[in-house]
């Protein structure tokens, strides 16, 4: 079964976020920040990933410490659920929605790497945006190498959920389960 479950606590964020990777794209997602659970949950509905995000936070810091956190447990739960391996390894993706376009290539390839190339330019209501860089960086940590690429588009809020959509696709390709080898080494964590 290829579902795990992992909790952080640390003096400014609480969470616990669960994820099987053979669900049904259903989330349940309560971070307190109502823009940040959109995304989590457009992830999840693309992904095809069974997804389950509780989270508080201490409120400082315009949910920077939450975002990152949050991508950190995310990143530990799926490396955690995908055990040794087995998968097709990598996933791509590109998704438009109205001027946006936004492309996401992910390799599970045991090596941490972000590549965020963009910039949201303004706020979508009191969420900044930009700072789903610090999510990806904190599930990249987990040993996980995302490309992302802001094609074009100028709405933050259009850049930001074809991003996640984007993202959820690629991983769901990356981690569907194979029998080919994934890697030359001998597998993907050694």
């Amino acid at each position: 079964m290829r579902r795990a479950e992992v909790k952080r606590e640390t003096d400014e964020t609480r969470i616990t976020v669960t994820v099987d990777l053979d669900g049904a794209g259903e989330a349940e997602v309560q971070t307190g920040v109502p823009f940040f659970d959109h995304l989590l949950q457009a992830f999840g509905l693309h992904s095809g990933f069974g997804l389950e995000v509780q989270a508080e936070w201490d409120g400082i810091d315009d949910a920077h410490h939450l975002v990152e956190d949050v991508g950190v447990v995310l990143g530990r739960a799926v490396r955690k659920a995908l055990g040794d391996g087995g998968i097709e390894r990598f996933g791509w993706a590109y998704v438009a929605m109205d001027e946006a376009l936004v492309r996401v290539v992910v390799d599970v390839s045991g090596r941490p790497y972000l590549w965020f190339g963009i910039s949201f330019g303004r706020p979508v209501g009191s969420f900044h945006a930009d700072v789903m860089r610090e999510f990806f960086r904190g599930f990249c940590a987990a040993g996980f190498c995302v490309h992302i690429d802001g094609l074009r588009g100028d709405e933050p809020h259009h850049l930001a959920e074809a991003m996640m959509k984007a993202f959820g696709r690629a991983l769901g390709a990356a981690t569907k389960p194979t029998s080919r080898p994934d890697s030359t080494k001998g597998g993907l964590w050694v």
